[in-house]
């Protein structure tokens, strides 16, 4: 392809022939081969601009950069404002626009993306659509699993996922749209069919340093809907209505509490499932907890926003299944255990109000939580009040304490409780001795809830990623074999 239609619809200054053949596009100088086009962009660790000279040498036939450095070796370089912007439209046009060939649906939110992109996957796929998703958990062409390192991978990767998803046959996506991937322009140059917004809550501070930024994120998703597109927000969480304030796309609501285009009422639940009025029409769902009950509406409106009929979507979320590492339970000796990712405030205490909902007198609730390192410090000693509050019993440990000291995170989260609070706790490090300890604490009929990890198999210490699977080690100390 010519660098010419490559660049086509990006706002650039040029030094050089732009009819030149590029055979491929990166933005990693490590992978510059013959015929590259290089991206170089500016990063928190480093900076693409200072690994020109080396694509170039390495084959790159052109640049795409923020400014030409001043010793740049003789190549075309094509000057962009945002180079971070110009990788998405230059990866959209490199691989034909995959997002304008399918169905595309993206949503953002704190809470409820993965369970929401994981069972709309679930529920085009028992429709007997070809249908792709891009997730945390994982990313999918039909039911052919590929591996995902980012809640949301870069333009480059996502062009490719979704080339991948074209070539297939799928006729729609549905990923996860962090508020990382819009700040860093990941989602640039894709065109959205439609988009979901869940709610918005405490988490991600680290990267966005206030909530008013973190909420500016999620409404540039929005902003950039084409008018093509709709937009779907729970009015409940009181940025749904701002979310969609300047976006050109048609937009729809949902609600537990109040009017709305769609609407759902939770009539019993159980630890087995849900019964649930959606739209005036009963339907036992196997989720539990008014947190999936959103997650399900919102489901139930993108479906029939994507043209399925009524009771085709109301038939296949009867036959649903959780998302690994939801509110995903076993049961040993007498104990109930759960799992569940829950890592934000907000998170927590859906899970832990939906136990307390649906727990019988004398039944105790022992959690198991701990926070994650180089992340966000400002909730840990909110996560640690929420579980102190709303348990019998509580262990703080280690969750993914990365770079971080483990005893640092936990002092962290202990300066949340107060000195009568921590001589109902139990502090241990070491995650496998802590849900052991949790196991061997409750009785017969009690329930052990271990969040922060869910569905993630590892455990990452000091940048090492060793195998860890809670609900493993939930089987093992209960006694479950499969």
């Amino acid at each position: 392809m010519k660098l010419k239609q490559i660049i086509q619809g990006i706002d650039a200054q040029l030094q050089g022939p732009v009819d030149v053949e590029v055979k491929d596009l990166q933005f990693d100088s490590r992978r510059v081969g013959e015929g590259t086009l290089f991206v170089a962009q500016p990063g928190t660790k480093v900076d693409g601009h200072d690994y020109i000279a080396a694509a170039v040498q390495a084959g790159a036939v052109a640049v795409v950069c923020q400014h030409v450095p001043a010793d740049a070796p003789t190549c075309t370089y094509v000057v962009v404002p945002d180079s971070s912007e110009a990788l998405g439209l230059a990866a959209a046009n490199f691989y034909g626009h995959p997002s304008r060939r399918l169905q595309l649906v993206g949503i953002t939110g704190t809470n409820g993306k993965t369970t929401t992109v994981t069972l709309l996957h679930r529920l085009f796929r028992h429709l007997g659509r070809h249908a792709g998703l891009i997730s945390t958990i994982v990313n999918k062409i039909d039911d052919q699993e590929l591996p995902t390192g980012h809640t949301t991978p870069d333009a480059l990767e996502l062009n490719q996922l979704l080339a991948r998803m074209v070539e297939a046959g799928c006729d729609c996506c549905f990923m996860e749209v962090s508020s990382h991937a819009v700040v860093q322009r990941r989602i640039a140059g894709l065109e959205f069919a439609g988009a979901i917004f869940s709610n918005i809550t405490h988490d991600h501070l680290d990267f966005h340093r206030t909530m008013q930024a973190y909420i500016a994120a999620k409404k540039g998703f929005f902003d950039a809907l084409p008018a093509t597109a709709w937009a779907l927000v729970n009015i409940d969480d009181k940025n749904g209505r701002v979310m969609v304030q300047n976006t050109r796309a048609a937009v729809h609501t949902y609600s537990l509490r109040q009017m709305a285009d769609h609407r759902c009422r939770i009539v019993e639940e159980g630890f087995e499932g849900m019964l649930l009025d959606l739209d005036g029409s009963e339907l036992w769902c196997r989720l539990v907890g008014r947190f999936n009950a959103y997650n399900l509406l919102a489901i139930y409106s993108a479906a029939l926003l994507c043209g399925v009929p009524k009771e085709e979507v109301l038939r296949q979320l009867s036959l649903l299944e959780p998302a690994p590492g939801r509110f995903q339970y076993v049961s040993g000796r007498g104990v109930t255990a759960i799992v569940d990712y829950a890592h934000t405030p907000d998170a927590l205490q859906n899970v832990l109000d939906t136990i307390r909902d649906l727990r019988r007198a004398q039944q105790q609730i022992i959690t198991v939580v701990g926070c994650g390192g180089d992340r966000d410090r400002t909730k840990r000693p909110e996560m640690a009040q929420i579980a102190m509050r709303l348990s019998d019993k509580l262990v703080l440990t280690s969750d993914n304490p990365r770079t971080e000291q483990p005893d640092a995170i936990l002092d962290d989260m202990e300066a949340g409780l107060s000195a009568e609070q921590l001589s109902h706790t139990v502090r241990i490090t070491d995650r496998r001795q802590a849900i052991r300890t949790a196991c061997l604490m409750a009785r017969e009929g009690d329930i052990v809830l271990v969040a922060g990890k869910g569905h993630e198999k590892y455990q990452e210490v000091n940048g090492v990623r060793s195998h860890f699977d809670d609900v493993e080690e939930l089987e093992s100390q209960l006694g479950i074999r499969n």
